[in-house]
């Protein structure tokens, strides 16, 4: 059986944050000073909306349950009358909403690169021309970049072919979206500022429950005169939630000092994989432009049973997968040194 959350010395390379208990998550809460929002709106949800929409350089932020939704409204408020939007055939947005945005919508998605994290501006232009040079013309009002990409393991968007398709967009007035929901993480492996990424696109979604351990939710930061009224929408929606100040308090708790303490733990993880590397009884394959997942197979033991073994050593890994495990660098990381992660991995050895 996995360790509980609440041994502070075990590793979860399992998740993007910190697996909380029910009774941690109360606890949390019982010790915070809360001014409690209403549907949604002030309180602890205001103070968390200003804070992720200072730090990503964006006049507004607005609470969303979701990060579909989240998504969603960005895409709708973006596209306005030209009822065509872009995005990665591996996004979120993509394959695991249901088709919201054109159910709900009445938005023509069209999804670029299958197979791939990253599309190219040559692709845009490409829709861009067949949409204009069409019967009916059908001009393009939005595209959504994820980075990273969930569906390809942490995998980044290229930069520069990210800043080359903001510029096309910028120059013909299409709007652009960052699906950030992981935004944090992979700004800790580049080293690139929250803000640089953030100024490619009108509006940014950053998750609130992957890696700042909210229960659920989400923010949607961009241009003050297209979100201060969002809120009626997100209400329309289903969205106004009565109360949201047990998501927010906890989100805005960890996200105070969370990218000093990720870049922690990020070079304790690439202190760890550096060794490992070198040592026989292990093979370590990086993700192509990846963030926070590597792939690590040990050698000459079974890999349930190391699995299991690692679970006693004190790291939680998910099951493999043809002999290899998919592992996640996360604030637990900085529960140990480096060099006693290494020696859990080993002793897992047998």
């Amino acid at each position: 059986m996995p360790a509980k959350a609440n041994d502070e010395s075990h590793i979860y390379a399992t998740l993007d944050g910190i697996p909380l208990t029910t009774a941690e998550y109360s606890t949390i809460l019982s010790k915070l000073r809360i001014q409690k929002d209403n549907y949604s709106q002030h309180g602890v949800v205001e103070e968390l909306e200003k804070r992720v929409a200072a730090d990503l350089g964006k006049e507004a932020a607005v609470w969303m349950p979701t990060g579909t939704l989240a998504n969603h409204l960005a895409v709708r408020f973006l596209a306005g009358d030209r009822r065509r939007a872009l995005v990665q055939a591996e996004s979120h947005l993509w394959n695991d909403c249901g088709d919201c945005v054109q159910t709900l919508s009445g938005i023509n998605m069209i999804g670029l690169a299958p197979g791939k994290a990253t599309f190219r501006l040559e692709e845009v232009e490409e829709m861009a021309r067949r949409g204009a040079g069409s019967r009916v013309a059908v001009p393009i009002g939005a595209i959504q970049i994820e980075t990273p990409v969930r569906r390809k393991d942490g995998e980044r968007f290229d930069f520069e072919e990210m800043r080359r398709i903001s510029a096309w967009a910028r120059d013909h007035k299409v709007g652009m979206h960052l699906d950030g929901a992981r935004l944090h993480l992979e700004a800790g492996h580049t080293g690139i500022a929250l803000k640089e990424y953030s100024a490619l696109f009108d509006t940014v979604y950053i998750s609130m429950y992957k890696y700042f351990n909210a229960a659920s939710g989400a923010i949607l930061a961009g241009p003050k005169a297209m979100l201060e009224n969002a809120f009626h929408v997100r209400r329309m929606f289903g969205g106004g939630l009565a109360q949201s100040w047990p998501f927010a308090a906890v989100a805005l708790h960890y996200y105070e000092g969370f990218s000093d303490r990720y870049r922690k733990a990020v070079e304790t993880g690439e202190s760890v994989i550096s060794t490992l590397s070198k040592d026989g009884g292990f093979d370590i394959t990086r993700i192509e432009r990846g963030s926070n997942i590597f792939r690590f197979r040990p050698n000459g033991v079974n890999p349930p049973v190391y699995q299991q073994r690692l679970e006693l050593a004190g790291i939680t890994a998910t099951p493999p997968q043809n002999g290899w495990f998919l592992l996640r660098v996360n604030e637990t990381w900085n529960r140990a040194s480096a060099s006693d992660i290494v020696a859990r991995f080993r002793k897992a050895l047998g």
